[in-house]
C-alpha cells in the first residue's frame, strides 16, 4: 500500500542511508482545506475579509510509538490591487529519532483574472518561496551493527555508519492555480486547483557521499458547493496527492448549517482510500472557526494502532474592515 503515511515512516531510513529518496517525505492533513498554506498558495487570500491567522496540530500514530505532531501557524491578507500576501511556519517532531521537520514561506498569489457576465468565474495563480530545515539526533537512533545475537542490542557497541551532517536547510518552491465559480445564489459552485511544491527539488543531503533530494509534491484538489436551502449547504470535495512513489487519494464531503446569522455547523467526512476514515466537526462563530477531526485507520496497519491514526484541531480567525459578504455570495470553502 502506498499511503503517505506509510512513506513517511520510511522516510527516515531513505534520508538516512543515503538510498536514492522516492518517497514521500511532508507532513500531511486530514483536514486539508483548514491549513490553506500547504495546499496550495493559490489560496493565498481567497477568504471573505481582509486579513486571517490559522493554527493547527495534529498528533498522529501516539499508539504505536512516540507520537508524529505537527504544528502550523498561517498568516494571509487581501489586497484591492489583485494581489494578496500570507506567511506561514510549519514543524514536525516525527518518532523517538529526535528528527524534526521545520519549513517556513512566504506566498503571493494574483485574483485578477476574471470572466464571465459579471466577473464571477475567477482564476488566481500563487507562488510560494521559503525554506526547509530537517534535523535528528543520532544518539537517539538504532543502527544494525549495534546488535548481538547474543546479548542484544547494546548503545555502546560502536556503528559504522557516518553521517556528514545531522541538520539541513535548503531554499524551497511552489507554484498553483485555482479556479472558483463565485456566481452568488446558484445552485452549484465549482472550484478546482492544482499546486506543485519542491519544484526546484531541493537537496535533503545528511549521508556521506548522498545526493537526495526532496521530490515534488503534486495536489489536485476540487469540489462542488451545493446549495440545498438557505440554511443548509454540502460540499462533496476530492484530493489526489502524489510524492515520488508516495500516493494520497481522499474523498468526502461536508455539510454546513446556518443556525443563526452569527453561527454556523459544519459535520462532515473523508475516506483516505485504503488508510484511514477522517471525520470532521466544527462550527464558526463571528470571525472564528474551530475545528476537529480523527481519523480512524483501516488499512492492515490498524491491528498495531489499534484503529487510532490521529487527531487535528484547528482555529482560524478572520479580521474584517467592512461588513461580511451576503451568504449568497459564494467563497472559496476554507475546509
Amino acid at each position: 500500500m502506498r499511503t503517505f503515511t506509510k512513506a513517511w515512516l520510511m522516510l527516515i531510513l531513505v534520508s538516512l542511508t543515503g538510498k536514492k529518496l522516492l518517497a514521500q517525505s511532508d507532513p500531511h492533513f486530514s483536514g486539508y482545506y483548514v491549513y490553506p498554506a500547504f495546499l496550495n498558495p493559490a489560496l493565498t487570500g481567497i477568504f471573505d475579509g481582509n486579513y486571517r491567522v490559522s493554527g493547527i496540530y495534529r498528533s498522529q500514530w501516539g499508539s504505536v510509538n512516540s507520537p508524529f505532531k505537527t504544528y502550523g501557524v498561517a498568516a494571509d491578507a487581501t489586497t484591492t490591487k489583485h494581489i494578496n500576501y500570507g506567511g506561514s511556519l510549519l514543524t514536525q517532531a516525527a518518532g523517538d529519532g529526535g528528527y524534526k521537520y521545520t519549513s517556513g514561506y512566504g506566498s503571493v498569489s494574483y485574483t485578477g483574472v476574471t470572466f464571465g457576465a459579471v466577473d464571477q468565474h475567477r482564476v488566481v495563480f500563487g507562488l510560494q518561496m521559503g525554506f526547509i530545515q530537517r534535523r535528528f539526533d543520532p544518539a537517539k537512533l538504532h543502527f544494525g551493527d549495534q546488535w548481538n545475537p547474543l546479548t542484544g542490542y547494546s548503545p555502546l557497541n560502536t556503528t559504522v555508519d557516518g553521517f556528514q551532517r545531522t541538520s539541513a536547510i535548503a531554499f524551497d518552491a511552489g507554484a498553483g492555480f485555482l479556479y472558483y465559480d463565485a456566481t452568488p445564489g446558484k445552485k452549484y459552485n465549482l472550484f478546482a486547483g492544482f499546486s506543485a511544491s519542491h519544484i526546484n527539488r531541493p537537496q535533503d543531503q545528511f549521508a556521506v557521499g548522498s545526493d537526495a533530494r526532496i521530490p515534488v509534491r503534486y495536489i489536485a484538489h476540487g469540489g462542488i458547493r451545493c446549495y440545498v436551502s438557505d440554511l443548509f449547504t454540502i460540499t462533496p470535495n476530492v484530493m489526489y496527492m502524489q510524492q515520488g512513489t508516495a500516493k494520497e487519494k481522499m474523498l468526502g464531503a461536508f455539510g454546513q448549517y446556518t443556525v443563526t446569522e452569527e453561527t454556523d455547523v459544519m459535520l462532515g467526512a473523508n475516506y483516505r482510500f485504503k488508510d484511514a476514515f477522517a471525520v470532521y466537526a466544527g462550527f464558526n462563530y463571528k470571525s472564528f472557526m474551530l475545528g476537529m477531526s480523527y481519523d480512524v485507520n483501516s488499512s492492515d496497519l490498524g491491528k498495531l494502532t489499534r484503529g487510532a491514526n490521529s487527531f487535528e484541531i484547528s482555529l482560524s480567525f478572520i479580521g474584517r474592515k467592512t461588513v461580511k459578504t451576503p451568504a449568497g455570495a459564494f467563497v472559496c470553502p476554507r475546509l
